[in-house]
């Protein structure tokens, strides 16, 4: 059996940056125009109040691992948790959703999502 890592690996701290730029990139026109960018992204009816609140998740999120990123390992073992679920929540979310006939492009956010589960479960793993 492998030995588990003791402190918090760079390239965990580096994705972190990495998922805040992402989330920022997302939830800010989420959370201001979600009415004029959804459409274009081929989403016909758009709901401002879940679009909203889509935006201010990822904004916490996404805050939250740049704030966190030179935490230690007890702090980035809860931040892990923490986005497993939201990745998990979301991937199961997306992907109702595409079953009922979400647009095309549902299928890169569910696949975003999934790269990022993937990764935090091995590091949340690494970090036992």
């Amino acid at each position: 059996m492998g030995t588990a890592i003791t402190e918090v690996p760079k390239s965990l701290r580096g994705w972190f940056v990495v998922h805040f730029a992402v989330d920022i990139i997302l939830a800010i026109p989420l959370l201001l125009v979600p009415e004029l960018v959804l459409p274009l992204l081929g989403w016909p009816v758009v709901d401002p109040i879940t679009s909203r609140l889509v935006g201010a998740a990822l904004l916490a999120i996404g805050v939250a691992s740049l704030l966190e990123r030179n935490a230690g390992r007890d702090v980035f073992k809860a931040m892990l948790n923490l986005k497993i679920l939201w990745a998990s929540g979301a991937i199961l979310g997306i992907g109702i959703g595409i079953a009922v006939g979400a647009p095309p492009l549902a299928w890169i956010f569910l696949l975003v999502f999934a790269a990022f589960l993937g990764l935090w479960v091995y590091y949340r793993i690494t970090l036992k």
